[in-house]
């Protein structure tokens, strides 16, 4: 299941008991920092969190997988994430939850959906 910027938003501003418009705010405000601070090819490390680096991929030689042919792949910059060592430990002791079978019947209208009695 992805997240959404504006889930984030509204799970932000429940827990904090802010406005989502405050929040909202501040978060793209963060993003944008972010953003800037790594065009400038400048880390970002939030301890505990992890460290975004950009990185630039050597130039090398790819190949087109519809007709073979050789293709120079230019280099170019790259933007990498390394965990921090709370969010390793936090990801690998945590049960990962089963994604929805989009296909799958809904449980819930087994009955109909509608009251029984």
């Amino acid at each position: 299941m992805t997240m959404t910027k504006r889930e984030l938003v509204i799970r932000v501003a429940n827990e904090l008991g802010m406005t989502q418009s405050d929040v909202a705010k501040i978060i793209e405000g963060v993003f944008d920092t972010i953003s800037v601070t790594l065009a400038e090819g400048r880390r970002w490390e939030l301890r505990d969190f992890g460290v975004f680096e950009v990185k630039t991929r050597a130039s090398r030689i790819g190949r087109n997988p519809r007709t073979g042919d050789q293709v120079p792949v230019p280099e170019r910059r790259v933007v990498t994430f390394r965990p921090g060592k709370k969010m390793k430990e936090l990801i690998a002791n945590t049960v990962p939850r089963e994604e929805p079978d989009e296909n799958a019947p809904d449980p819930s209208a087994a009955d109909g959906g509608g009251f029984n009695g």
